[in-house]
């Protein structure tokens, strides 16, 4: 009596098989690369967007708190503004548009308030209004400047592209002290 083995066919992948699995897994691996790639870009993008946001909200404060409580003008140029502050010191602040810079100057030192600064423009005007607007006269002397607006524009080069913030930052701020 002779056994007989049952043969069972052989089970494998074929390399049509082989070929469309990988196919199938490259294409999921490629899925997921350009969601991280994505994700990533929009972390980026957002805390950019803070923490430019953040430092013109600091700039801006500290800005209007001199301006506010200055007691005049001395000096007023496109890139700088220098006032004479509450104590009779002499507080100043200027523009450096090849190091992208707004510092901040007194006795008590110097600090960079606004880093990355692509553009600013101090300019002083009077306090009356023109005629059918809310613009203000442009003043003839630092002495009859009454009123100091400011405008700038900070960006960041993200991932080979500069990034702005939401737009330009602008203060119309009113000299509250002068002459007293």
């Amino acid at each position: 009596m002779s056994i007989k083995l049952a043969r069972h066919p052989q089970s494998g992948f074929a390399l049509a098989e082989a070929m469309v699995s990988m196919c199938i897994v490259v294409l999921i691996l490629l899925a997921l690369f350009a969601f991280s790639m994505f994700s990533t870009r929009s972390f980026a993008t957002m805390y950019n967007y803070v923490d430019l946001d953040d430092a013109n909200r600091v700039a801006m404060d500290t800005l209007t708190r001199d301006v506010r409580q200055a007691k005049c003008v001395i000096e007023c140029a496109t890139n700088k503004l220098i006032l004479v502050d509450g104590n009779d010191l002499i507080l100043g602040y200027v523009y450096d548009s090849n190091a992208r810079t707004l510092r901040r100057t007194n006795v008590a030192g110097s600090k960079v308030y606004l880093k990355q600064c692509d553009r600013l423009n101090f300019q002083i005007g009077q306090r009356n209004t023109t005629n059918g607007g809310y613009g203000v006269y442009t003043a003839a002397t630092p002495a009859t400047a009454k009123v100091v607006n400011v405008s700038w524009l900070c960006s960041r080069t993200l991932f080979g592209r500069k990034e702005n913030t939401e737009s330009v930052q602008t203060a119309r701020i009113v000299i509250r002290k002068q002459g007293n």
